[in-house]
């Protein structure tokens, strides 16, 4: 199995190391330091129990590339869009895309731009964290994903791919209603990315108090309105479940985070448009109050595509 990880970063490393670990052929698009890191130094993932290192092929151009069967599109979702302009040299016709981002609408982004046949609708069920340059560590001990078909996409997960996943120590979850799955995990990641940003805090302190709890909460409860006003369909329990699991991992890891903690922390530019935005902007169109994700939203606004210049 060819593979191709375009966005090397936490879930891009993890994925992509899995995979070479096993013999598959992995080629990684990187860029900045990171692409150096994996050109000189090669790919160290660290998971739970356990840590590897691997030589990889690491490039910030697809342009030379030969096609593969399968693509990780792992970028954030600022740079989905021109990423998905990179996709075309790496295509045959059986090739299957894989965007796993946790925002909303990069799967059919990417069908729009390089035909339908290619995409499957994808959720990343874990989590992981590029911590230095070629270094990767999952966030906890869940290696999983949900695909399903998209509607209008005419590309079914097939057997071969749920092995090829299986095969590198990735669990499978297929799924018929692929796009309830999406939505549903963007309602946690306003919380889980957004608030955490906010409040510069991981997910235990949030958690710990009564208030900021409610708070957590009310945001999720207007992301899930919204979803139900777009036309999916999300359990009555979707909050409660949300909040049960989160609680679930603070206890096995009290320091569990988004990528946008980590981001905002770092001076990166945040996801912020695909989250709590994305709330705002499905709100305002489908006629759905959200003060609170519009409060989140317009307090990270500055620090939206980094530190602001004094």
């Amino acid at each position: 199995m060819r593979v191709a990880v375009v966005g090397a970063g936490g879930l891009g490393g993890m994925f992509g190391g899995l995979h070479a670990r096993v013999g598959h052929d992995v080629v990684f698009i990187a860029r900045g330091g990171n692409l150096l890191a994996l050109r000189n130094d090669g790919l160290t993932v660290r998971l739970p129990n356990e840590e590897f290192h691997l030589a990889v092929t690491a490039t910030d151009s697809t342009a030379e590339l030969d096609p593969v069967d399968l693509v990780w599109f792992c970028v954030k979702t600022y740079d989905a869009p021109s990423a998905a302009q990179m996709l075309q040299p790496l295509l045959r016709p059986e090739t299957i895309i894989l965007p796993i981002q946790n925002g909303l609408g990069t799967a059919e982004m990417i069908a729009s731009v390089v035909g339908p046949g290619h995409v499957v609708g994808a959720v990343n069920l874990g989590g992981a964290t590029l911590i230095a340059p070629g270094v990767v560590e999952a966030k906890g001990p869940r290696r999983e994903v949900a695909i399903g078909e998209l509607a209008g996409c005419e590309t079914k997960p097939n057997r071969l791919l749920t092995e090829v996943l299986n095969d590198a120590g990735i669990e499978v979850q297929v799924k018929d209603e692929i796009r309830a799955e999406i939505w549903d995990k963007w309602v946690v990641a306003c919380v889980t990315l957004g608030l955490c940003a906010l409040l510069r805090q991981p997910l235990e302190p949030i958690f710990a108090h009564a208030e900021t709890t409610r708070l957590a909460e009310g945001i999720m409860q207007e992301a899930a309105a919204v979803a139900q006003a777009s036309g999916v369909s999300l359990p009555e329990d979707t909050v409660d479940r949300w909040v049960r699991y989160i609680k679930e991992r603070v206890q096995a890891n009290p320091s569990v985070a988004g990528s946008m903690y980590y981001d905002i922390l770092g001076g990166r530019k945040l996801e912020l448009e695909a989250m709590n935005g994305a709330a705002v902007r499905f709100g305002r169109q489908l006629g759905v109050p959200t003060p609170l994700n519009f409060a989140v939203f317009a307090a990270l606004l500055p620090y939206s595509n980094g530190i602001p210049a004094n």
